[in-house]
């Protein structure tokens, strides 16, 4: 088997078919003086996480549906549906924060940034419970930065590019993520309400805020007064809360305590909407049909 077909790359691929480990060497550097300054920004594909989100929102000054709306494109992670994002470029495929100078952005730039030419490769091992993190190494025609002559482990790169901060903080993702793709048929696809509780637990962070302080979630789970206090006002802990709710919901890991009895009242809500629907669509088609009724005597008056 080539390398090609071990690791699924197309031949066309820039990624590199080698696995690298923390003390595997990366001879790179990039500068303002290099003859490929901003290429790689101006044929961008950034993935992005949660926590990037997190930051470039702070950079923005905006909230996350802003944020979202003007400055993301949507993508599917899997085959199910799992809903991914994208930075938004312009037409020509440059990335919106791309200036003469380099990144406006760039104390909070994303994680896939921070990690080039390098890259994150989390793989599940068949026979261990956990996940294996190593990564990749990406090396495109354009990039002049692989000439230059600085040698340096991938652990030191990723300390130079700030980037361990930003793994600890989407570690829990990542796993959800490796986790869900695993599994795949194993649980099924997902329902529309779970994968919108995905989108919004991971990416809109002020509207999730919105959900999670609202009475029928108070109603709901158990969580005491300093839980909630720091919910309403701390992204990061309402992040990392997000990620045990996701589990939660995808794989059934019950980890937020549901007030007694919230399951059964939920379920007789539910009946009662529901019924309320049935009824109200009852009354609607009757309407309906007695302006049809009407409809068809005046008719008949007119003809006669």
């Amino acid at each position: 088997m080539s390398e090609e077909n071990k690791f699924g790359l197309p031949n066309s691929s820039p990624v590199l078919p080698v696995r690298l480990e923390l003390d595997d060497t990366l001879k790179f550097r990039c500068h303002r003086g290099i003859s490929c300054w901003n290429e790689c920004c101006s044929h961008a594909d950034v993935t992005i996480t949660p926590y990037d989100i997190i930051r470039l929102k702070k950079n923005l000054g905006m909230d996350s549906s802003t944020f979202l709306k003007e400055h993301t494109v949507p993508f599917e992670l899997d085959a199910h549906g799992v809903p991914g994002l994208k930075l938004r470029t312009n037409e020509e495929g440059a990335c919106l924060f791309m200036n003469e100078e380099g990144c406006s952005i760039y104390a909070d730039r994303p994680t896939t940034c921070r990690y080039y030419p390098s890259g994150l490769l989390a793989m599940k091992s068949v026979t261990e419970s956990n996940d294996e993190r190593h990564f990749l190494l990406v090396k495109e025609e354009h990039c002049k930065g692989h000439n230059e002559d600085k040698i340096q482990t991938i652990a030191q790169y990723r300390k130079e590019q700030a980037v361990e901060e930003y793994d600890d903080y989407n570690d829990e993702w990542y796993r959800l993520i490796l986790k869900k793709k695993s599994t795949g048929p194993a649980i099924g696809k997902p329902s529309e309400m779970s994968l919108q509780m995905f989108f919004m637990a991971s990416y809109d962070m002020d509207r999730f805020r919105r959900f999670v302080m609202s009475d029928s979630f108070i109603k709901t789970y158990d969580l005491n007064d300093d839980e909630y206090a720091s919910l309403e006002t701390d992204d990061i802990a309402l992040m990392q809360f997000g990620f045990r709710l996701m589990k939660q919901v995808f794989f059934g890991e019950m980890s937020i305590k549901e007030r007694e009895g919230a399951w059964e009242e939920r379920i007789k809500e539910r009946k009662e909407i529901l019924e309320y629907r049935k009824q109200a669509e009852i009354i609607e088609h009757q309407r309906k049909q007695e302006e049809a009724r009407k409809a068809s005597l005046d008719s008949g008056k007119k003809d006669t």
